[in-house]
């Protein structure tokens, strides 16, 4: 079969949409630094023209697999700590049916592994991992300019970090806590307190998350009042706590 590298002419003349084949992107993963890169579950990265993600995906593959084979004493350690090797990858794609594709193909990929070490330790799927997945990757895949800085709206791109806190070769429930920063505050380095919580102009729509049709009912921000993200364990990034500062 052979793999499309375009969808369409138009597509390429008017934003030099162009997808790389995997055997380029494995080869160029192999590259002695690149591949040391991939084999470390802490060291992110950020792919600027994510495209679908053939990048992303074959990234979190290379992760997972470190994941199986080093933190999968039970189901419960490889659950948390595949959710961390998630926490890692980021991706600014410009067209939003590329950043949607990018965003299911990462879910995928994370699911299919997941439903191996299910099947491997003969265990129960839980729903809290899987929600805390989607939200993960939804909020590190930006719909935006990565040479504007700025998401297809106009608003300034927003992606969370997400700290590890006390992790050590013994943990086996990790806690995070999540900080969000723009794109711009990235560049510049800037340094901002733990759990910072970003709010949305109120004349600029919030940044959408890819999975929200999967959801029952939209929750709401309080914009008059200050909050952070308070450290969670990282199965329970999707329920998104905050406290008042």
């Amino acid at each position: 079969m052979t793999e499309e590298i375009i969808k369409c002419k138009t597509r390429v003349q008017k934003h030099g949409e162009v997808f790389t084949p995997k055997r380029i992107v494995n080869k160029m993963l192999d590259i002695p630094e690149i591949k040391e890169a991939c084999e470390n579950l802490t060291t992110t990265f950020l792919e600027p023209a994510a495209g679908e993600g053939a990048f992303l995906v074959a990234i979190l593959e290379r992760k997972l697999k470190i994941v199986s084979g080093k933190y999968n004493n039970d189901l419960v350690q490889y659950e948390n700590y595949s959710l961390l090797a998630l926490t890692t990858l980021y991706g600014i794609e410009l067209l939003e049916d590329n950043a949607q594709t990018c965003v299911m193909n990462m879910f995928q990929k994370y699911y299919d592994h997941y439903k191996e070490q299910i099947e491997y330790h003969n265990g129960d799927m839980k729903q809290k991992v899987l929600e805390s997945a989607k939200k993960i990757i939804s909020l590190n895949i930006g719909n935006g300019n990565f040479l504007t800085r700025k998401a297809v709206d106009g608003a300034s791109l927003v992606f969370s970090d997400w700290k590890p806190i006390n992790l050590r070769k013994t943990t086996k429930n990790i806690k995070v806590q999540r900080t969000e920063y723009t794109l711009d505050e990235i560049y510049e380095n800037t340094q901002k307190e733990n759990g910072k919580a970003l709010r949305q102009p109120k004349n600029e729509p919030e940044q959408i998350d890819i999975f929200s049709f999967l959801d029952e009912e939209l929750e709401t921000q309080e914009d008059e009042k200050e909050m952070q993200y308070i450290p969670v364990k990282i199965i329970d990034v999707y329920k998104e706590e905050m406290e008042e500062v």
